[in-house]
């Protein structure tokens, strides 16, 4: 089974994703341009089963929103580790993964709502919003 480790900037927190990767997206709603704060979220959806932190769980401080979705970033140096929901680590950021990691974007969601600055580059498909949704864009 393959492993996969991450960490913060600080590198005080350190988590593994075992098994498979599966395919990441990036997000450029203007939620993720204020949590990420940039162009958006380039992340990788896990299992939260996968999942697991190895050092320094007890530094990861938390943002959830009455939706019960949120985000967990280190306390000491402010990097983005991950996506939560319901408490749960259900996805982490593709720029902590250490390594070379066998993933790419596989599409850009919420497009439409996207910050005037930002130009996607790459051949990913492109959503206005969730995938699914009737709208998609020609890259």
């Amino acid at each position: 089974m393959s492993e996969f480790t991450g960490e913060c900037f600080c590198a005080e927190i350190q988590y593994a994703v075992r098994g498979p990767l599966g395919p990441a997206r990036s997000c450029h709603c203007s939620r993720c341009r204020k949590a990420f704060s940039g162009a958006g979220s380039a992340y990788l959806p896990v299992d939260p089963e996968t999942f697991s932190w190895t050092q320094g769980a007890d530094g990861l401080r938390r943002f959830e929103s009455q939706h019960g979705a949120g985000i967990g970033f280190c306390g000491r140096c402010g990097s983005t580790l991950c996506g939560l929901y319901q408490g749960q680590v259900v996805g982490v950021t593709l720029g902590t993964l250490n390594g070379d990691p066998p993933v790419e974007i596989a599409d850009h969601i919420f497009v439409g709502s996207k910050a005037a600055w930002d130009h996607i580059g790459g051949t990913a498909p492109q959503f206005d919003a969730a995938p699914g949704e009737p709208v998609k864009r020609e890259t």
